[in-house]
């Protein structure tokens, strides 16, 4: 069956979808060996050949979905104009090409999905799943009632108000205080720039949840693949009833394992 070629390209891991068009138009994707720039493009993995940088893609690779503890000090990009490590740079021993399921900022530290699984990440990243991700937030000071309530009803941002928010105090002391917030959307910096839209100053930020995934005890660096039942209760929540979809078969693996410091 005919798709489009970004499609075709996010299926097979390449690249999200909108970094696939970037690929497309730059002139590195050939079909059955004529270049192809237009994103409108469609072709039919199972007949046609289909290259990038000269090389043939394989639709039908093996599907991984990777749960990563992000440090910080690590770009959540395929690669860094500035040569700042990036995090695949931790997933020894993963010979698939994978890619985040959003983004983390380069300070920021976390849970951090990864996949070569194009539409599973695309539905889990669109605004109309509205899944739950909870951040561990350290401020300078004290946090007063008054900014915790402009949190929870939502705030008004240079890219529009937020939607509200679940916002609790955790701890307490002169110098710093610890906050959760629980959101659903996924704009650039949103926590710190709702953090300082009511005055409060980050000093660290932590995802700590990512829907029903949680941090636990994993260590800055150190990943596992996430268990079939996990990428089943994910793909519920991405697929609208009746489809008869059911979760695909993926490679797991129990073993947890740890980058090497650095």
């Amino acid at each position: 069956m005919q798709e489009r070629l970004q499609k075709i390209l996010s299926q097979a891991g390449i690249a999200s979808r909108r970094e696939s068009e970037t690929i497309i138009a730059a002139g590195r994707v050939a079909v059955n060996g004529v270049v192809v720039t237009e994103l409108g493009t469609k072709a039919d993995p199972d007949s046609d050949t289909i290259t990038v940088d000269g090389k043939p893609i394989l639709v039908t690779e093996m599907r991984v979905y990777l749960l990563l503890y992000k440090p910080v000090g690590y770009m959540t990009t395929m690669k860094d104009p500035e040569g700042r490590p990036i995090v695949t740079d931790l997933l020894k021993g993963i010979k698939e090409r994978v890619y985040p399921v959003g983004r983390l900022d380069y300070n920021t530290e976390g849970l951090l999905l990864l996949t070569n699984d194009g539409a599973f990440a695309n539905m889990l990243m669109h605004p109309s799943h509205e899944v739950d991700k909870g951040y561990l937030v350290r401020v300078s000071g004290r946090v007063s009632a008054e900014q915790i309530r402009k949190l929870t009803e939502g705030v008004q941002l240079e890219d529009g108000m937020t939607a509200p928010a679940k916002v609790l105090p955790v701890s307490e002391s002169e110098n710093n205080s610890w906050i959760s917030i629980t959101i659903h959307e996924g704009r650039y910096r949103q926590v710190r720039r709702m953090c300082e839209a009511v005055g409060l100053n980050v000093v660290r930020l932590k995802r700590s949840r990512y829907d029903f995934l949680e941090i636990g005890d994993m260590k800055p660096g150190e990943f596992r693949h996430l268990s079939a039942e996990e990428v089943a209760k994910l793909r519920r929540k991405t697929v609208p009833s009746g489809t008869g979809r059911g979760p695909r078969k993926t490679g797991v693996v129990a073993r947890r394992k740890t980058a090497p410091r650095r």
